[in-house]
């Protein structure tokens, strides 16, 4: 295999882009190459098949997902308030969707998952560690909430995402934004009690 890390990245990131718009039935390494603008034959010099290729896709979307250490400074910061959560919320929604070929390329492997059991370990893997690391850094941050809040919080959160980026029009972003203040409301205790 191709060790070329740049070129590689590049292929994965093209992998992306074709899983989101053809779906997983249309990843293959001729439309990668195309994708990638290489010559064909690039991509399968640098995957030993196509579940190497599935596997590669679903670490660099979580690779890209995953917020810069500023991001991650600014999101530490704050009062810890059942506000400050929902604002929290709201800015996982907008950095989410705003890599929306990413989300949709991510849906097509967790499909692809359930067929493929190496896909679905890795992303199994994958999602528990963030769902562990959501809780944790809530909890250890002092916001409100106990872990089962903030699972829930995922949870509907996520499915809002797949409504935003699916079906944009049921929950306009207005509407949304106003769902994630209320779903906090409603889950977390008021502030000071809790």
């Amino acid at each position: 295999m191709r060790q070329n890390l740049a070129r590689r990245a590049a292929l994965v990131d093209a992998a992306i882009e074709v899983l989101a718009r053809d779906g997983a039935r249309g990843l293959t390494f001729r439309a990668v190459d195309t994708e990638a603008d290489v010559p064909k034959g690039t991509a399968s010099n640098y995957f030993a098949n196509r579940d190497d290729l599935l596997n590669q896709a679903g670490r660099r979307i979580y690779e890209r997902l995953r917020p810069d250490d500023a991001t991650m400074e600014a999101i530490s910061g704050g009062p810890a308030t059942r506000e400050r959560v929902a604002e929290l919320v709201r800015d996982v929604l907008v950095r989410v969707t705003s890599f929306r070929t990413g989300y949709l390329a991510l849906l097509e492997l967790r499909l692809e998952a359930t067929r493929r059991p190496a896909l679905r370990a890795l992303l199994t893997e994958r999602v528990s560690e963030d769902v562990a690391a959501n809780v944790s850094g809530h909890l250890a941050s002092g916001l409100p909430g106990d872990a089962d809040a903030v699972r829930m919080i995922y949870l509907a959160a996520n499915w809002l995402v797949v409504e935003r980026l699916t079906l944009p029009d049921v929950f306009p972003p207005d509407e949304a934004a106003e769902l994630i203040t209320a779903l906090v409301e409603r889950l977390l205790p008021p502030d000071g009690q809790g």
